[in-house]
């Protein structure tokens, strides 16, 4: 009886696969909305405090007021940003042909009886 031959021994060829594949540089959104805030925050900060205002409001309560807007503003003008990189990066995308390549040691999971 002669035993069946698996995948991964020496007489089989391995024919390694090609793909044609889309390279580019995508900018992650979640810094670009964290930073967009705290940089809100530094306008609502200097707004309450570096400005004179009226005495009869507690600067407190206008950095609390204008911290809401200005922090909104910013994770909205942060957001604005990375969709301009986004489509910045799909415009500069290169093509590239890629191909698998065998394992030189075949991993243990793959060995019948181990």
């Amino acid at each position: 009886m002669s035993t069946p031959e698996t995948s991964g021994t020496a007489g089989e060829q391995h024919v390694p696969e090609r793909r044609q594949v889309t390279v580019r540089r995508a900018p992650k959104y979640v810094p670009f909305l964290v930073l967009g805030g705290l940089l809100g925050f530094a306008v609502a900060a200097f707004l309450a405090y570096g400005l004179p205002g009226d005495e009869s409001y507690d600067a407190g309560a206008v950095f609390g007021f204008f911290m809401i807007l200005c922090g909104a503003g910013g994770v909205i003008v942060g957001g604005v940003a990375a969709l301009i990189l986004d489509r910045l990066s799909v415009r500069r995308a290169r093509r590239a042909v890629v191909e698998s390549v065998p394992d030189s040691v075949p991993d243990p999971e793959d060995q019948p009886g181990a």
